[in-house]
Order: C-alpha cells, then structure tokens, then sequence
C-alpha cells in the first residue's frame, strides 16, 4: 500500500506500482468512441501512462492538456490517459479543448487496470478514483519511469517522463 497526499491528508492506493525493469501489465479500457483497445494494441510504441483521478479537475485536464503539447513532439510515442470518468466526459473535454495527440481511455467497463497498476485510492475523499501516476513503457512494454505524484494536486514531472524516453 502506499501513501500519497490530498491537502495534506495521508490517502492510501491499493499497493506498489509497477516497478522499472518488469513489463507492464495488460489491459482493456474503453476509448471515447466506445471501442476497447489493450496495450498489446500499441505493440513497437514508446508509450506513456497518465493516470489521473478524473477529468473534470484542473490539476487533472492540465496534464492532459501539457501532455498532449508534449506528445507532439515525440516520434514513435503514444500517450494514453487513463480515468475512471466515462468515455462521453473524456470525448466532451476533448472536443472543447481540441486535444487530438492523446487517447483518452476510461475503466468504466473492467476494473482490472487499477487493480493491476495498483493506483485505486483506498480511502479519503477520492476513495475509488485512480491516483496520479506517470509510467513510460519503451517499446516492448517495458517500465522505464515511474512516477507517482506525492500530493494528489500537483502536476506530474512532464519533462522526466519525456526524458526518460529519450
């Protein structure tokens, strides 16, 4: 279990995240156009995990937005942001936002990814939602960067992600 911050307050996830070195495990989450999709479907991709608690939070559409600035520049990459939102609020912010270099992909439908990444907060306020964690896969899927952001409204560290990848 670790132990992260929201305003100061210890909050809890469901345990270690994956750690650098071991292959990232699968999954099957749901893009805003409804269609599944799983990592092996980005197989021969770098690819980066923004895991956040929703979309509908500042902090949370930030990194989406940075993120997808970010993304542009990066050959052979793919960013993924992960939620437990519905595909419909994802498809919405991105359409208002014209966010076009990111996937967003939701859990609505299998709970396995927060279970497998162990990023599901356990208690205080957000109990349920994922927390806010950056992972880089090279590209067989392999953890090259780990990051998961100590106070749960903080931004993540975009450019040690993208270094990491270099």
């Amino acid at each position: 279990m670790a132990q992260i911050t929201l305003k100061g307050n210890p909050v809890h996830t469901t345990g270690n995240l994956p750690v650098i070195g071991s292959i990232a495990p699968d999954f099957r989450l749901t893009k805003s156009d409804l269609s599944d999709v799983s990592l092996s479907d980005f197989a021969g991709k770098r690819v980066i995990l923004n895991i956040f608690p929703s979309i509908e939070t500042s902090v949370c559409s930030a990194a989406v937005r940075n993120f997808n600035v970010k993304a542009s520049q990066l050959n052979n990459t793919v960013v993924l942001c992960i939620s437990k939102d519905l595909p419909f609020a994802h498809k919405r912010f991105c359409e208002a936002e014209g966010i076009e270099n990111v996937i967003t992909l939701s859990q609505y439908k299998d709970g396995n990814f927060s279970n497998s990444y162990n990023v599901e907060m356990v208690d205080g306020p957000f109990t349920g939602l994922m927390s806010r964690v950056v992972i880089a896969l090279d590209t067989e899927a392999k953890v090259i960067y780990v990051e998961q952001v100590p106070e749960i409204g903080q931004e993540p560290n975009y450019e040690a992600a993208i270094k990491a990848l270099s």
